[in-house]
């Protein structure tokens, strides 16, 4: 998916993937105006596994994802780009933007780069300079190319608020603050520890999410708004996770060595949720919102309170996705 030329990116061959209805149905959606009353199509059909998690897809669609790296169709990026077209031409006013952003760049990860940079950059830290850091970075990772899609559909997918991939990639700084990282935990994990470093300490200082740069983070997360945010050294964070505001993965004091929560695949944190220690949260549960979890927490249960305990069990195969996280009266 990276950019190898001005004329190719790396991606997915949507022809081997559709049906020719389906590739109607992409082509219409990418012309839908702003000014459409009708609900705007989203790319769940091309990217089922974007969409729907890889416990719920066919396992032969994902080996096409993942053989199909030399195909120069790129249907995320293409997308973002006829997003960016259509809001210039409706708001002239930010067209210099847009350009600037999205439409002067061959790429997903060009147009990235440059967004993070900007946002990044002080005095002392270049924006070129971080630019050159994060495109150099990313266009060596298939992992991160790959992961910066599937959070990309994640946000699509499960934030209401989210209007686009374009508006994801421009003004969310949940799904900032996870980017970054991920080339923070690449340069961590290349020894260049104080540059991994000076990364995380501007995701705090710009978008007041705090991830130690050695965290290990899957693919397909959303961080719905992301502030306070606060993982640490030695959390694991599994794939489609969604984790809401001001939830932290911590430690329980001053030892060293393995000392974070480990939380599985597919698991829903609500707003606030403490977890402290070297616990795991088992895949497909549902943490309600101002816990506190100092205990493991079983596959697919549902757990609150100060501490939190289990009270009751969720249906869903990954709640993370279906994001319904209140906790009714059938629980208590």
């Amino acid at each position: 998916m990276a950019c190898l030329s001005k004329e190719r990116c790396w991606g997915v061959s949507i022809s081997k993937m559709l049906s020719e209805d389906d590739k109607q149905s992409f082509m219409d959606s990418t012309t839908t105006t702003t000014n459409s009353s009708s609900t705007p199509k989203r790319l769940d059909k091309v990217f089922p596994v974007y969409a729907l998690g890889i416990s719920k897809s066919n396992h032969s669609q994902l080996e096409q994802l993942s053989h199909l790296s030399n195909s120069p169709q790129d249907p995320i990026w293409d997308a973002i780009r006829q997003e960016a077209k259509l809001v210039a031409e409706s708001e002239p006013i930010l067209s210099s933007f847009l350009y600037a952003s999205i439409l002067s760049h061959d790429c997903l990860e060009q147009a990235l780069g440059f967004v993070l940079a900007n946002r990044l950059q002080n005095p002392t830290l270049l924006a070129t300079q971080l630019m050159d850091i994060f495109y150099d970075v990313m266009t060596h990772s298939k992992t991160i190319q790959r992961s910066i899609r599937l959070d990309v559909q994640a946000f699509m997918d499960r934030d209401p608020s989210c209007l686009s991939y374009c508006s994801a990639l421009l003004y969310l700084k949940g799904y900032h603050s996870l980017q970054v990282h991920r080339v923070a935990h690449a340069l961590w994990s290349q020894g260049r520890k104080v540059l991994a470093l000076a990364l995380q300490s501007r995701i705090s200082e710009v978008f007041g999410v705090d991830i130690h740069p050695a965290a290990i983070i899957g693919e397909g997360i959303l961080l719905d708004h992301g502030t306070g945010v606060v993982i640490g050294e030695t959390a694991v964070v599994g794939n489609r996770v969604s984790m809401m505001q001001a939830v932290t993965l911590g430690g329980t004091g001053k030892e060293v060595g393995d000392r974070h929560p480990k939380v599985g695949e597919g698991v829903l944190i609500g707003a606030s949720v403490t977890i402290l220690g070297n616990i795991k949260i088992g895949h497909g549960s549902m943490i309600a919102a101002g816990s506190l979890v100092l205990k493991d927490v079983p596959p697919h249960s549902i757990v609150a309170g100060m501490p939190a305990k289990v009270i009751g069990y969720v249906d869903e195969q990954d709640p993370c996705l279906s994001m319904k996280h209140d906790v009714t009266k059938d629980f208590i």
